[in-house]
């Protein structure tokens, strides 16, 4: 299938682009509530989190490295169960990214705040949210070497505060802070891994533009892998120093921010509020770029109109679909808050990973399937491991997350039958 797209994507831009689509706002918070549930063993849970997300991960690696065209889990789905599953796959990977743009870019705007309070009034924030959308749907139209270059940036620029944070807070760790203290209930520490799994999602994105990567097949499993040990090191040392330097950790409501300004003073508050901004201008960059792959892939594969299929003759990208989705992300980021956006999210992601995991045994079955590059050893077992995890993750979602998904993920059928049989009739009456 020829997409008309420029494989402008190198390996080492993909690396940043995934490191881009996991680490957004939720490290520059969760070290306090994970704190809070379990103290000093929420160390522990963070290497237990990046176990499970590894697991997870792994099957990524394998499935992605047999498949060179756009569309991520959207496309791993349709080839393993079909287009009916992989629209569904695709069409709730497609809210998530929506949902999630519109969470952070509110909250970007409340860490602007910071700087200019006048920002979290009503149409200073919409004036910001406003030229924030069309800046990163011009740098996306414009073409993929243009969004990936701004990935670059939007990594070193998130990395740099935080690695200046972890070098200067290790020289005034107190050593007391991290004794363990009585073990916690089972539930707690289960609670508290469950927690910490969102401030490691988001490394799916980065398959969703395959057909703009050069050599993905080979590229994508190292690049997963690259990014995945760079974020576990990273969110590891920072609840390190959040732990040794901040005593009042488990109430903290800015937990960086408050730890840096105790040993590097106001501008250490300053420095941490500027990172959360660049970290979440970050992913904001990798949610258009993902996101407006999603209805192109659909188009490609006749399951959305063929308008959302087109490539701009002279930039190589497909601005209609970059151009309605940043149209609907903006409308919900200025409709919603940081909350409100986030209750499919979740349950959509885990749906998105629970396919992809079951497609990796079904794919080695399949004699017409790609040759995957990366083999990945005891994959069935280990694909079996992370559907349970992904399962008994599902489980703890709230009520409300389950109906709101629910209703999503009936929508997504509804837009799905009725394009087919709208495509039937032309076809019958032509």
């Amino acid at each position: 299938m020829h997409e008309g797209l420029v494989r402008g994507i190198r390996k080492w831009d993909l690396v940043a682009f995934t490191v881009n689509a996991v680490i957004g706002a939720g490290i520059f918070g969760l070290p306090a509530k994970a704190y809070s549930l379990i103290g000093s063993y929420s160390l522990i849970a963070f290497f237990a989190c990046a176990f499970v997300v590894l697991l997870i991960i792994l099957c990524f690696a394998e499935v992605s490295s047999r498949f060179d065209e756009t569309g991520g889990p959207y496309t791993y789905a349709r080839a393993a169960f079909g287009p009916t599953v992989a629209f569904e796959v695709g069409w709730l990977s497609w809210l998530a990214r929506i949902t999630a743009f519109a969470a952070n870019c509110n909250l970007m705007v409340s860490y602007l705040g910071f700087f200019w309070p006048a920002a979290n009034n009503a149409w200073p924030r919409a004036m910001v949210i406003v030229l924030v959308v069309l800046a990163l749907t011009a740098i996306n139209v414009l073409g993929v070497r243009q969004a990936a270059i701004a990935g670059d940036v939007f990594t070193v620029g998130k990395l740099l505060p935080m690695l200046i944070f972890i070098a200067i807070g290790l020289f005034f760790l107190n050593p007391h802070a991290f004794a363990l203290g009585t073990r916690p209930a089972t539930g707690a520490f289960s609670q508290s891994v469950l927690l910490l799994l969102y401030a490691f999602t988001g490394f799916e994105m980065a398959t969703i533009p395959a057909g703009e990567v050069r050599n993905p097949q080979k590229n994508m499993p190292r690049a997963l892998l690259i990014a995945t040990a760079v974020v576990t090191f990273t969110y590891i040392l920072i609840q390190v120093v959040c732990i040794g330097t901040l005593p009042g950790l488990g109430t903290s409501t800015k937990p960086l921010a408050d730890a840096g300004q105790r040993f590097m003073g106001t501008a250490g508050a300053a420095l941490i509020s500027a990172g959360a901004m660049i970290s979440i201008a970050g992913n904001l960059n990798v949610l258009v770029l993902s996101g407006s792959r999603i209805p192109f892939a659909f188009a490609e594969r006749e399951q959305l109109p063929t308008i959302f299929a087109r490539v701009h003759q002279r930039f190589f990208t497909p601005y209609i679909s970059i151009v309605i989705t940043a149209a609907v992300m903006l409308v919900l980021t200025l409709k919603s808050s940081f909350v409100a956006a986030l209750t499919i999210s979740a349950i959509a992601r885990l749906v998105t990973y629970a396919a992809t995991c079951a497609a990796l045994p079904v794919l080695r079955r399949k004699p017409d399937t790609p040759k995957a590059l990366f083999r990945l050893p005891g994959g069935s077992w280990i694909a079996i491991a992370a559907l349970l995890l992904s399962g008994w993750l599902l489980l703890n979602s709230t009520l409300r997350e389950g109906i709101q998904a629910a209703i999503a993920a009936a929508v997504g059928i509804a837009i799905y039958a009725s394009y087919q049989i709208y495509r039937r009739r032309v076809v019958s009456s032509a």
